[in-house]
């Protein structure tokens, strides 16, 4: 008879890597439900204190969830004293974002298709945020497949007349993402299919450098994992990266233009030095658009320096703000 190999010892969960709530970072956190979409979105919210002020909407990037914004939502309430509100959401797929009607069988619909993503995100503000005229006025902020969603949304609440001060893109440039795509499998290869704990699972984003902030990874990668039980690994990622492979073109194709020809003000925030495709480069010599780089952050820039970020994003609120109708400069009683 085979001698049977004994199961892997568990580590005991690190308590230097345990789970931080979100409720410190928002001021609420609640489930929306758009019938349109049949999706009932996570929201996390903080309302600006003028009600006419400016709210920076977030959409995360691809696996990961609305709190990955957390340390940044506390950074900016408190660098612009309350005046600027901040709302992430987890989309489809993602964090704790459900379908409405699942099926029996209780198999997710998967599309996650760019055209989709920012159909849900149109629909989700007009649930939100009803009458236009009545809106906070929107700054636009997304990170890697989120900047994509937004350039795309940005003339659909244009036209619908809600007033947008600007549209924020966090580390993707279109040339550079899709020149990186046929390498992302030999990167996901070196992924763990998951882990013992939600401490282990932060413990290795921050070890690996996914994460550099540790307070950051505590907040936000629990919400990324679901538990699975009698399963080897009982933590297992909510939305595996892999699956996500028949939309990556689609996600990045067309970003640059459609980047540049949103009517608003645009930043374009880098981790690094990255290169420039011939589209931007062009536009940022013509001063289309207002680039920053953040030194010593990798790809979660927002998580990794979230004090940078903020500033870098409130002072593009500032200055920008002014040209919107109906909103107060800076220092207006």
């Amino acid at each position: 008879m085979p001698r049977q190999t004994p199961r892997e010892q568990k580590r005991p969960p690190n308590p230097a890597f345990s789970p931080i709530s979100g409720s410190s970072f928002f001021d609420s956190a609640s489930q929306v439900a758009v019938p349109s979409r049949g999706l009932d979105f996570r929201v996390y919210y903080t309302q600006p204190k003028n009600a006419n002020g400016t709210v920076m909407v977030c959409h995360h990037g691809a696996g990961y969830s609305g709190l990955s914004f957390a340390c940044l939502a506390k950074e900016i309430k408190d660098l612009s004293n309350g005046d600027c509100g901040v709302l992430a959401f987890d989309a489809r797929r993602h964090g704790k974002t459900t379908q409405l009607d699942l099926p029996e069988d209780g198999t997710e619909d998967e599309d996650l298709s760019i055209d989709r993503l920012v159909s849900d995100f149109f629909e989700l503000v007009q649930v939100m945020f009803p009458e236009p005229t009545r809106s906070p006025s929107l700054l636009l902020v997304g990170h890697s497949m989120g900047g994509s969603v937004f350039v795309r949304a940005c003339p659909l609440l244009l036209e619908k007349k809600y007033r947008i001060t600007g549209v924020a893109v966090l580390d993707v440039v279109e040339g550079s993402a899709i020149e990186y795509l046929p390498h992302m499998h030999n990167l996901l290869n070196a992924r763990p299919d998951g882990f013992d704990s939600t401490e282990e699972a932060v413990e290795w984003h921050v070890t690996t450098n996914t994460i550099q902030n540790p307070t950051s990874a505590r907040v936000s990668i629990p919400t990324i994992f679901k538990q699975v039980q009698d399963a080897y690994k009982v933590y297992q990622w909510r939305t595996p990266l892999r699956s996500t492979a028949p939309y990556w073109s689609g996600w990045f194709t067309g970003l640059s233009s459609a980047f540049l020809s949103a009517r608003t003000a645009r930043l374009l925030i880098l981790a690094g030095a990255d290169r420039l495709d011939k589209e931007l480069m062009i536009g940022q010599m013509q001063g289309k658009f207002q680039m920053e780089v953040v030194p010593g952050v990798g790809h979660m820039l927002h998580e990794d320096d979230p004090t940078r970020a903020a500033e870098i994003l409130v002072e593009f609120w500032r200055r920008n703000e002014r040209v919107v109708i109906g909103v107060k400069k800076v220092g207006e009683l």
